[in-house]
């Protein structure tokens, strides 16, 4: 639709300078704009009325003034891995410098009744697994969607939802905050933003829609003059980070699996010197990796393009050529629902649009397959390599549990890689980071990666508290940093260890390391399953079951329970496992097991770093 003089207060040279910038707008520009002229006040909009529109510009200008917005700003943010909360917390010194009156908190740490109190809500949470909130923010999405939700009138807030569109349910969790906080009678500041794994940009733009849209009518003015982008500045380009990764060596890269192991777990020792990164046990490292080149090479034959053709891969303009720029810079082995929607746009090949418009079928299409696939079966598709690459994801980082202390490891970082190779649909697939790790990377060479803060998985500040881990194959790896930084500073707390995995000759990880901490009680006891070595498959829940009643008895002594590994089995079991305990040996109802688990998570004593 064309503005024109008749059907706008805009003369004709306004409407003209509109209708040329408005297809130019992306949807985040439109959400910022659309909050800054919300909240500006009725005499700056309308200071220069056009000729034209004399009439309703007096007519704005006699209006009642609206009532101050409150400078009091509650962010509440639900995180398994730490983005929501860093997000959170940016966004909160963005409000701050600009006058606000800010409260940032975990939603396990916020007291649900106080929700009537708030003025100005801003929710930043993930989604986790198949479309469930994060840990630490079960017990405020539960509270919200009972019956003890209270009417939230009075309520503005926005929602920063974080996901990953290779799952079908995408922001689910933000997604819901949203709607159930319009159905209690909030009203939006600004509509919600759903990011994908490449999230700094649009949530650096949503904060700026926020502030702009809190921002009261005397100080809309200010606002439009200092965007709150600028106020917020990313990192100093010295500090490494998330958007600025450190190149670091590798020192080591060593198999942790024996001879005739079907398994390959890479332990690789990375230099941070120069870097000034600094960790703790419970934190990740995030790692840029590159695709295989053989695969870039078989997917630009199959497109027929020439690799050495330039393309822009951002917004700053920077020119790589298309075999580099998939190489490292796009993601090439995930596919997702709203990518082949995407191409089938671009393309406009009938088949594809068939595809996406069944739910089932592109669901099961796109589950052990890739780009290539795509261009295999559907292609070639007549366009040009930077249409193409423009609907291409960003290669995200992949995290890994780090397995270092740096007490123990001053400026290096330790951490536990298993190798992911299969075979689906008459191809061999391998994992994007794991094999480059395995097979293309030697020592001297160097990764770009940065530290992932999780505070959502710590060690228990009082030293005496007893630890229980849980920790099959490569989610061992947080709790050898745990043993080396209670080792380092002397704590006396009893320590549990439950690991788990197929053979116990070949496929014992660190089982010199954890033989010496038992030695020097630095651990004080030890399960293990190994599932292949008998008849009956045993896993890490069989050894929790076998020892019920001590472990219940650790839990009444108050230790606190770790779990790191899959999501989808193993965590799942071990916190079902968990509640039959609790359930056995306390003698309690199976809604009162849960509740006490539940207490247990309210308490930060029962903590999951799982993927």
């Amino acid at each position: 639709m064309q503005l024109q003089v008749t059907n706008s207060p805009f003369n004709e040279e306004q409407a003209e300078l509109l209708n040329r910038l408005l297809p130019t707008l992306t949807e985040s520009q439109k959400i910022w704009l659309g909050g800054f002229l919300a909240a500006a006040p009725a005499a700056v909009v309308s200071a220069a009325p056009a000729p034209a529109a004399a009439e309703t510009a007096n007519a704005v200008i006699q209006a009642p003034a609206a009532p101050a917005v409150s400078k009091d700003v509650t962010i509440l943010y639900g995180s398994q891995t730490g983005n929501a909360q860093r997000l959170s917390q940016k966004a909160g010194k963005t409000l701050e410098s600009k006058g606000f009156n800010v409260t940032v908190s975990a939603m396990s740490d916020f007291k649900p009744n106080n929700l009537k109190k708030v003025q100005n809500l801003l929710i930043v949470v993930s989604t986790h697994g198949e479309g469930d909130p994060p840990d630490n923010a079960i017990t405020f999405h539960e509270f919200l969607h009972g019956k003890r939700a209270p009417k939230l009138d009075e309520l503005r807030f926005s929602v920063l939802s974080l996901g990953d569109s290779s799952y079908e349910f995408f922001c689910q969790t933000g997604k819901e905050f949203d709607q159930r906080l319009e159905e209690l009678g909030g009203e939006r500041i600004v509509p919600r933003v759903d990011c994908d794994l490449d999230f700094d940009e649009p949530a650096a733009e949503w904060i700026n829609s926020v502030v702009n849209g809190l921002s009261e009518a005397s100080s809309a003015a200010a606002a439009a003059s200092t965007p709150a982008a600028a106020s917020a500045p990313a990192a100093a380009e010295f500090e490494y980070s998330r958007t600025n990764p450190f190149h670091a060596e590798v020192l080591e890269s060593i198999n942790l699996n024996g001879r005739g192991s079907n398994k390959e777990t890479r332990h690789l020792e990375i230099s941070l010197e120069g870097s000034g990164l600094v960790y703790k046990p419970g934190d990740s490292l995030g790692i840029y990796p590159q695709n295989d080149p053989k695969l870039v090479d078989e997917l630009i034959a199959a497109l027929g393009w020439n690799p050495d053709e330039t393309i822009t891969i951002n917004k700053q303009g920077d020119i790589r050529s298309l075999r580099n720029a998939l190489l490292s810079h796009y993601e090439i082995t995930v596919l997702t629902k709203p990518l082949l929607e995407k191409i089938a746009q671009l393309t406009g090949i009938d088949e594809l649009h068939e595809l996406i418009s069944d739910s089932e079928k592109v669901k099961a299409y796109i589950h052990g397959r890739d780009l290539l696939d795509v261009v295999q079966q559907f292609g070639p598709f007549g366009v040009s390599p930077q249409a193409f690459a423009d609907v291409l994801r960003k290669m995200p980082a992949r995290l890994y549990s780090i397995a270092s202390s740096l007490e123990a490891n001053p400026e290096e970082v330790h951490i536990t890689i298993g190798a992911v190779r299969y075979n689906a649909n008459g191809r061999d697939r391998n994992g994007v980071c794991s094999i480059l790790c395995a097979e293309r990377l030697e020592p001297g060479d160097t990764l770009p990666v940065y530290i992932q803060h999780n505070d959502n998985f710590k060690l228990p500040e009082n030293p005496e508290t007893p630890v229980i881990m849980i920790g099959p194959g490569t989610g061992v790896a947080p709790f050898r940093s745990f043993m080396q930084e209670r080792e380092e500073s002397g704590a006396e707390g009893n320590a549990w260890m439950f690991f788990g995995d197929q053979h116990f000759v070949t496929d014992f990880l660190y089982q010199t390391e954890w033989q010496k901490w038992l030695e020097s009680g630095v651990l004080t006891k030890m399960d293990v399953a190994f599932s292949r070595d008998k008849a009956e498959k045993v896993y890490v829940q069989h050894r929790m079951q076998e020892n019920s009643k001590e472990l219940f008895e650790w839990l009444e002594q108050g230790a606190a329970v770790y779990v790191c590994g899959d999501e989808k089995n193993m965590a799942h079991d071990v916190h079902n496992t968990l509640i039959d305990i609790v359930e056995k040996e306390g003698s309690m109802s199976r809604e009162q097991a849960e509740q006490y688990v539940a207490d247990m998570q309210q308490q930060k004593r029962y903590q999951r770093d799982v993927y």
